[in-house]
């Protein structure tokens, strides 16, 4: 399997190492800015796409503001950095889930969008777009010259 497919797990057993490091959030510039000025989208756009689109953007962004309102919003963070570490069989790196989030949130935002982008998502159209760009891709079919004559 490739590591652009949602499945993708790695190694069973040898987890691996994230794709960009912690404070790499100007490599992507335009995921930095939304991160710093609405952490709720970054956040809901995570979570629709580690959940598989049983959350929803709209939903797990409006939880992140209600909950962060109370300076508890990284409890939640954190919460979806281990499960995506465990989809894609990823690090603890570079120390366990909820001190990245409680310490750097941006940041640790930043590199699970932009994690969730090398691996071929595009975070910001949603888990069910991602699944209908795929399946669009895989079964295209191929038009050979010479048949519809």
């Amino acid at each position: 399997m490739s590591s652009t497919n949602p499945d993708y797990t790695g190694k069973p057993g040898n987890p691996g190492p994230w794709n960009t490091g912690l404070c790499d959030c100007c490599s992507d510039v335009k995921t930095c800015c939304l991160t710093m000025w609405c952490p709720c989208v970054t956040f809901g756009q995570i979570a629709e796409i580690v959940d598989r689109g049983n959350t929803s953007c709209f939903v797990a962004a409006t939880l992140y503001a209600i909950v962060g309102l109370s300076k508890w919003g990284f409890c939640l963070s954190c919460f979806y950095r281990t499960k995506m570490r465990k989809q894609f069989m990823l690090e603890k790196s570079p120390c366990d889930d909820c001190l990245v989030h409680w310490f750097c949130e941006p940041c640790a935002l930043c590199q699970e969008h932009r994690e969730l982008k090398i691996r071929g998502f595009n975070p910001s159209i949603g888990w069910h777009a991602n699944m209908d760009n795929q399946q669009g891709v895989e079964m295209a079919p191929k038009v050979e010259e010479g048949m519809n004559r």
